[in-house]
C-alpha cells in the first residue's frame, strides 16, 4: 500500500468515507460524525497539503489528515509551544477494516511528525466514543485530559474533546510506501 497527498479529485471519495464511517458508527450507537462535513472546508485542507490517502492498488483504503495546526480551544498555550503534529479525520474504508491499517497510519504519522521536527503526535477523539479512546490508548497514546462542554480552553462547546498524545519517533514498521513529499521543518511551522 502507498500513502500520498490527496488531490482535489479525492474530494468525493473523502466525503463518501465520512458518510460510510458515520453510518458504521451509528450502527455501533455513536453519534460521532452525524453532521455533514462541509466540502469547502475539506477542499481547503486538501489544498493545504495536509490530507493523505492510502491506496491499495486501484482502491482507496484510508485517509488521514496530519497538520501542525491544532484544533482551536483544546490545547493549553504551553502545550501549543511544544513542536507537535495533529492527527485528524483518520478514516479506514470498511473494506479494509480489521487489518490495523489505522494503527499503521498512526505509526506513519508519528514517523512523519518526527522527521518534521515535532516532539509530539497529538489528536482529539470524540468525547463519548470510549472504544475509539481505548483504540488510541492501545496504540501508545496517553490521555492528556477531556475538554467538555463549556470547558474549552478558548471557548465553545466540545464534542471531540478527548485529548491524547504520544511521542513522535522514527518508525518504519508501518509498511506504507510513502509517496508524499518529505516533510521539512519549515513545512511544520518549526
Amino acid at each position: 500500500m502507498i500513502i500520498e497527498l490527496a488531490t482535489s479529485d479525492d474530494l468525493a471519495q473523502l466525503l463518501a468515507f465520512r458518510e460510510e464511517a458515520a453510518a458504521w458508527l451509528a450502527e455501533l450507537g455513536s453519534d460521532q460524525w452525524r453532521r455533514p462535513y462541509p466540502a469547502d472546508r475539506l477542499l481547503a485542507t486538501i489544498e493545504a497539503g495536509t490530507v493523505f490517502m492510502v491506496r491499495d492498488g486501484e482502491t482507496t483504503a484510508a485517509t488521514i489528515t496530519l497538520t501542525p495546526e491544532a484544533e482551536g480551544g483544546l490545547w493549553l498555550s504551553e502545550e501549543l509551544a511544544e513542536p507537535s503534529m495533529f492527527v485528524n479525520k483518520l478514516t479506514v474504508a470498511r473494506t479494509h477494516a480489521g487489518r490495523d491499517l489505522g494503527g499503521r497510519m498512526l505509526d506513519w504519522a508519528g514517523d512523519r511528525a518526527y522527521r518534521s521536527g515535532a516532539s509530539w503526535l497529538r489528536l482529539d477523539a470524540w468525547t463519548t466514543n470510549e472504544e475509539l479512546q481505548r483504540y488510541y490508548l492501545r496504540h501508545g497514546f496517553e490521555h492528556v485530559r477531556t475538554v467538555t462542554e463549556g470547558g474549552a480552553v478558548n471557548g465553545g462547546p466540545r464534542v471531540s474533546g478527548w485529548l491524547g498524545q504520544r511521542l513522535a519517533r522514527i518508525n518504519k514498521s508501518h509498511g506504507l510506501t510513502d509517496r508524499a513529499s518529505n516533510p521539512l521543518p519549515d513545512q511544520a511551522g518549526f
